[in-house]
């Protein structure tokens, strides 16, 4: 925004209206943390990260919202006044049409994911062992997952270096959960 370099380590602004991330200084982050900054049309993306260890989703609930792999991120799209799905796949960020009254349920019974800030945060779900892992992150972390599985992704299963990859992703995302 204001043309200062910027290392590899750096804030975020969304823009809510254009749907887009922008890579910032600190200082021009820091004139975006209040809702009310350009009307809400940049927002400053949060840096907190949750886990959310009492998420209960059922396989039928999972199947139900329709999302074809084991990897999700869910965020509240308030232009379009409704939840969105995404995964990441080779080509990007592909969006699933989520059903909404399977996600509204799994919304109502969790009091963490009521919380989450919309457009700005997003439930990363991890479907592992019978099970899923649910993190509430910043929607940024969402795509530098996105990135990972398009950079690293080869033939049809993906190939061993872009998993073992999400693996030190989610690693990394429990990490900065727990504090």
């Amino acid at each position: 925004m204001c043309a200062v370099p910027i290392g590899i380590q750096h804030s975020h602004l969304a823009d809510v209206e254009g749907h887009r991330l922008l890579c910032t200084c600190r200082a021009c982050y820091l004139l975006f943390t209040d809702h009310g900054a350009s009307h809400g049309h940049y927002r400053a993306v949060p840096e907190r990260y949750r886990a959310d260890t009492e998420f209960a989703l059922t396989a039928a609930q999972w199947d139900a919202m329709g999302i074809p792999v084991n990897l999700a991120f869910l965020f509240y799209q308030s232009d379009q006044g409704r939840y969105v799905a995404f995964y990441p796949s080779p080509g990007g960020a592909t969006e699933s049409l989520l059903d909404l009254t399977a996600w509204n349920e799994v919304v109502a019974g969790d009091p963490l994911l009521q919380e989450l800030v919309p457009d700005l945060e997003a439930v990363l779900l991890h479907r592992v062992d019978g099970g899923f892992e649910c993190h509430l992150v910043p929607i940024d972390a969402c795509y530098q997952l996105v990135g990972i599985v398009r950079q690293y992704w080869e033939g049809f299963a993906g190939g061993e270096d872009v998993w073992q990859r999400i693996d030190e992703f989610f690693a990394g995302i429990r990490e900065r959960g727990r504090g």
